[in-house]
């Protein structure tokens, strides 16, 4: 019994903080589901003991009843063998009687230590749940840190390669749309240099009919 508060009170007073900045584990969001687990195994653990800690108490009250009862019924009859001048019976009664009555006392005893004990379990077995669920917003918590963590540093990549790379997607992409242009403004000066031509010999020739 004493090892297992002693396992179960580590359970409930570990630090959870140290898996979140533990910066050389390289996952602390796995780290921490193990974690989880043998912890929801120490609850399991835990909350069989008290459901045998609830049948130990009623079979404490079982046994004490029908000792009482006995050591009630040794006693009546007792008085009645005395009343009777059966001193044999009455000795024979009175010594059940004293067993009995030692038994239902003994049984008391063990009732009540059990339902002390009972008391700490379940108390301890709802300091575990209350932990437990703590962790689990822990980690939602810490999942959310790390996916804003590894968005940040997707960005900052993207930013680095704009900014230092030359040859980065966006820098090539601007390149292509500037080469684009050109080739595009080029072959339209080549498209309308005939028509250009053209013109300006047909005003050429008409000057030279004038003069």
């Amino acid at each position: 019994m004493t090892n297992i508060f002693t396992r179960m009170k580590d359970s409930i007073s570990a630090d959870l903080h140290q898996f979140m900045d533990q910066k050389e584990q390289k996952n602390p969001i796995a780290a921490l589901n193990q974690y989880l687990r043998q912890s929801e195994q120490e609850k399991e653990k835990v909350r069989k003991l008290v459901d045998r800690q609830y049948k130990l108490k009623d079979e404490f009250t079982s046994e004490y009843h029908k000792a009482q009862d006995l050591a009630d019924k040794r006693l009546k009859q007792a008085k009645i063998a005395e009343k009777a001048g059966e001193q044999q019976m009455y000795e024979f009664a009175i010594k059940e009687h004293e067993e009995y009555h030692a038994r239902a006392e003994r049984m008391k005893a063990s009732r009540e230590e059990a339902i002390e004990q009972l008391d700490m379990l379940e108390q301890k077995y709802e300091e575990m749940k209350h932990k437990l669920k703590d962790m689990y917003l822990r980690r939602m918590e810490l999942m959310g840190r790390e996916n804003i963590a590894h968005a940040n540093h997707q960005i900052n990549r993207v930013i680095e390669e704009v900014s230092d790379k030359p040859f980065s997607r966006f820098a090539e992409m601007e390149r292509y749309i500037e080469g684009l242009e050109y080739k595009v403004n080029s072959a339209y000066y080549k498209s309308t240099f005939d028509h250009k031509i053209a013109k300006l010999e047909k005003e050429m020739q008409e000057n030279e009919k004038v003069n």
